[in-house]
């Protein structure tokens, strides 16, 4: 009998997702851990299997009844792809429970949300002075039922209070940077972030560097990294040190290292385009109610995300040894790079 510890990981081939598996698989303990992931893709299902030593299932996320069974195997469970998916997260939460009913064990959900949830509807045009801090267990409570991605977090939570699972909930604020690891060299998982691409190629077709109202909403950011390992700070003190990582509504940790405001992305694109003899002038300009439906689908889309004030203090991950590393600085720095690497793909 195995006396590895079973861990089933979703998005194995997103930007996140590939981020924590590859750490994973790099962890002093690998050998370990026997990782199962759920991929659509079969040649890559075949990648991780080959080269990884990774048992890849290929299934997709409407499967519920295969994920059910796959989760109800696993010991550790990370979620990483979708926190807005609930019949999703609901056959994952089956399959824990089933777990604790017939093991006695008390299964991990390492679970993605994000700082979407704490959005507000500024809309560009004023900065908040609210500050989420993770450490505020009653603050995170007051977060409203139907802010994005909250319904998740909630099933969560009630899980977590029910005894039958130990839920860590990661929030990730802006993600930027290249991921530059051994999953993405292979073709297997996704390398760049949603957020800044989104602008700098709205930014592009219309050449000249774009932003929601007057860009002075707030948010925080994080490199892909850093990010990365909170998710592996979260995992390792849970699995070591269970009372020193709490879990449940005391298990929310916020993922940010810094702040801008979208004007400061929006001008770093500008600054870019101008370098690059596709715009005149490095100032932003507000999108138009046209614009805003052609590049980013819908106002309301826009405004959730790009005109939103979202202000985060991570503070519970750091207090047990999470080190972010880059600043806000680095993020907009980082920004040329993305600008350059999404010209060449045009």
């Amino acid at each position: 009998m195995s006396t590895k510890t079973p861990i089933f990981l979703t998005g194995a081939t997103g930007y996140i997702g590939g981020s924590v598996l590859s750490r994973l698989l790099e962890h002093p303990s690998a050998d370990t851990f026997d990782i199962t992931v759920l991929v659509r893709d079969g040649k890559k299902a075949q990648i991780l299997e080959s080269q990884f030593g990774v048992k890849a299932v290929v299934g997709t996320h409407q499967e519920h009844d295969k994920i059910e069974g796959l989760v109800e195997n696993a010991h550790i469970v990370f979620h990483l792809p979708d926190p807005d998916d609930v019949p999703l997260i609901q056959a994952i939460l089956r399959g824990m429970r089933t777990r604790h009913t017939k093991l006695g064990d008390l299964p991990i959900l390492i679970h993605t949300s994000g700082t979407g949830t704490l959005a507000d509807d500024a809309r560009g045009v004023y900065p908040t002075d609210t500050v989420y801090d993770d450490l505020d267990v009653e603050q995170i409570k007051s977060i409203r039922p139907d802010a994005p991605h909250r319904p998740v977090d909630l099933l969560i939570a009630e899980a977590d209070t029910q005894g039958y699972v130990r839920a860590y909930i990661v929030l990730p604020s802006l993600i930027y940077g290249f991921a530059t690891h051994r999953l993405v060299k292979a073709g297997v998982s996704n390398s760049i972030s949603i957020q800044i691409p989104f602008l700098i190629r709205a930014s592009l077709a219309r050449k000249q560097a774009g932003m929601i109202g007057q860009g002075k909403a707030l948010w925080p950011d994080v490199h892909i990294d850093d990010i990365a390992d909170l998710y592996l700070t979260v995992f390792d003190t849970a699995v070591r040190d269970p009372d020193a990582a709490e879990h449940g509504w005391n298990g929310f940790y916020l993922g940010e290292n810094g702040e801008h405001s979208w004007y400061q992305v929006s001008k770093a694109i500008g600054h870019v385009l101008v370098g690059l003899g596709i715009s005149n002038d490095p100032e932003p300009t507000s999108f138009t109610s046209e614009e805003l439906v052609k590049y980013f689908g819908s106002e309301e889309d826009a405004f959730s995300t790009w005109g939103s004030n979202s202000r985060a203090r991570g503070n519970r991950g750091r207090s047990i040894g999470w080190k972010p590393r880059h600043t806000a600085e680095d993020m907009l720095k980082s920004i040329t790079p993305e600008v350059e690497a999404l010209v060449k793909q045009r």
